[in-house]
């Protein structure tokens, strides 16, 4: 019993010994440039290959009426603003293949949009389109941007993704395929360019 003290205080005399003559360098020097948390990896060594670009079609649909609604109100604007300006609402939107409800699953986008101009109808996006079909099952693509609902064409950058879609960049185009001025229902949809490994 006694040897086992007797070896971790060798130990800690060898290793002040080395440290103390500087052969153990515990602290990084002022003129070190990198601050010692950042440092540059090679693209390989992480498994990406070469970028492609990806071109894709899908159908957002925004539900705010009924029992089954995807898009929920949050939060109500203390003013009579004729833009509906300061009202945010949660999404958890269908993305499908096709303009109706029917068609094929695809994924969900889930975010917030809000009202975000006091001159016309113009949103602030942001969401993720969360796929959940094939091999882009559990992969997300994150749009961030302006969105002036009653232009014919909008355009929002992709600023990121995981997944399959991992160091995405590129942006989406959206398009109203109808609105239902009674319900407020939506179905838009979005072409997407994507840059991705």
């Amino acid at each position: 019993m006694a040897r086992i003290p007797l070896l971790l205080a060798s130990k800690f005399i060898f290793l002040s010994i080395l440290s103390s003559s500087g052969v153990i360098r515990c602290t990084r020097g002022e003129n070190n440039d990198d601050h010692g948390f950042i440092q540059s990896l090679d693209r390989e060594s992480m498994g990406l290959k070469k970028e492609k670009l990806s071109h894709f079609r899908i159908y957002w649909h925004d539900i705010v009426s009924g029992r089954n609604a995807t898009s929920i109100r949050v939060v109500r604007p203390s003013n009579a603003s004729v833009t509906g300006f300061g009202i945010i609402n949660m999404i958890d939107n269908p993305l499908t293949l096709g303009p109706n409800l029917s068609s094929k699953l695809v994924g969900r986008a889930q975010g917030f949009y809000a009202l975000s101009s006091q001159e016309e109808v113009g949103l602030l996006m942001s969401m993720n389109f969360a796929f959940t079909e094939g091999k882009y099952n559990g992969s997300t693509i994150t749009v961030l941007g302006r969105n002036p609902v009653f232009n014919k064409v909008r355009e929002m950058p992709v600023i990121g993704g995981s997944g399959l879609f991992r160091f995405a960049r590129g942006y989406v185009q959206a398009r109203t395929n109808t609105l239902n001025l009674t319900t407020g229902d939506a179905i838009v949809e979005y072409t997407c360019y994507v840059m991705h490994y």
